[in-house]
C-alpha cells in the first residue's frame, strides 16, 4: 500500500510541474507574438515608404510632403523595434502603455500624411484611397507616432482585405475625435472584439492590426468599433478631443 503523504506530495510535484509547463507555454507564445507584431509593424510601415519613394522617384515628385509621409512611415517602424525591445515592460501581446508624453496631436494633418504614405501601396493593388474632414480642427491628447500606429493599422487592413474604395473620414462632435475608414470589400469576416482577441489567444495573424489599434485607442481613453455599413467594412476610431493648449475639452453641464 503507498503512503498517503507520498501520494499527496507526487500529485502536488505533479500539480506544480503541469502550472511550471503552462506558464513557459504562456511565456513562449507571448515571445513569440512580440516577434510577430514587431515583424507586422516593420512591414507594412517599411512597404509604403519603398513605394512611395519608388514613386517619387519614378515621377521626380519627391515633395516635402511626400518626403513627410515618407518619414512618418519610418519612425512606425523605428517604434515596432523600440517596443520589441522594452516588451517585458509593456503589453506582452500589443506592446503599447498609456503615453507617457502627452502632447497635443492636430488629427487631420496627421490623417493626410498617412494617407500620403500608403497611397502608393493603395495604388500599387489598385485600390484608391480618399481622404475627408467634416468641420472643426480636432486634437488629441497622447503620442503622435502611436496614433499614426493606430490610423495606419486600420488603413492598411483596408487597402488589403476591403475592395477598390478606401475612404477615411474625420470629424469632431461631443468633445470627441471620430476617424472612420471605410471600405467597399466584404466587410468584416467577425465582430471587432473577436478579431482583436485572435491574435492574444494564439488563434492565427488576422487581426493583429485591429489589437494593435484597440490598445493604442484604449491607453488614449478611446476604442475602436465597428459601425453599420451598407456595404464593406466601417471601422471607427474613437478618441477624447484635446484643446490645442493641452486641457481636455469637457462637455459642458
Amino acid at each position: 500500500m503507498s503512503d498517503p503523504a507520498l501520494t499527496v506530495c507526487g500529485w502536488s510535484v505533479a500539480g506544480a510541474a503541469g502550472l511550471a509547463a503552462a506558464l513557459m507555454r504562456r511565456a513562449a507564445s507571448a515571445s513569440r507574438e512580440r516577434v510577430a507584431r514587431a515583424s507586422h509593424e516593420l512591414r507594412g510601415p517599411l512597404t509604403a515608404a519603398r513605394l512611395g519613394v519608388e514613386l517619387g522617384s519614378r515621377t521626380g515628385e519627391l515633395s516635402p510632403d511626400r518626403l513627410r509621409a515618407i518619414e512618418l512611415e519610418l519612425e512606425r517602424a523605428a517604434l515596432a523595434l523600440e517596443d520589441l525591445l522594452h516588451a517585458p515592460q509593456r503589453d506582452l501581446v500589443t506592446g503599447t502603455r498609456a503615453p507617457s508624453n502627452r502632447q497635443p496631436v492636430e488629427i487631420r494633418p496627421l490623417l493626410r500624411d498617412l494617407v500620403r504614405a500608403w497611397e502608393p501601396a493603395a495604388a500599387a493593388g489598385g485600390v484608391e484611397v480618399r481622404l475627408r474632414w467634416f468641420g472643426e480642427d480636432g486634437f488629441v491628447a497622447g503620442e503622435r507616432i502611436r496614433l499614426a500606429q493606430a490610423i495606419g493599422n486600420l488603413l492598411a487592413n483596408a487597402i488589403e482585405h476591403g475592395g477598390d474604395t478606401v475612404e477615411v473620414r474625420g470629424t469632431v462632435a461631443d468633445c470627441r475625435v471620430r476617424v472612420e475608414v471605410a471600405d467597399d470589400g466584404p466587410g468584416l469576416p467577425a465582430p471587432v472584439s473577436e478579431l482583436t482577441a485572435r491574435p492574444r489567444n494564439g488563434r492565427g495573424v488576422r487581426g493583429r492590426g485591429l489589437a494593435i489599434a484597440s490598445a493604442i485607442a484604449t491607453a488614449h481613453g478611446g476604442r475602436v468599433a465597428a459601425a453599420p455599413s451598407d456595404r464593406g467594412a466601417r471601422v471607427v476610431l474613437d478618441l477624447p478631443a484635446s484643446a490645442p493648449e493641452f486641457g481636455l475639452r469637457r462637455p459642458t453641464a
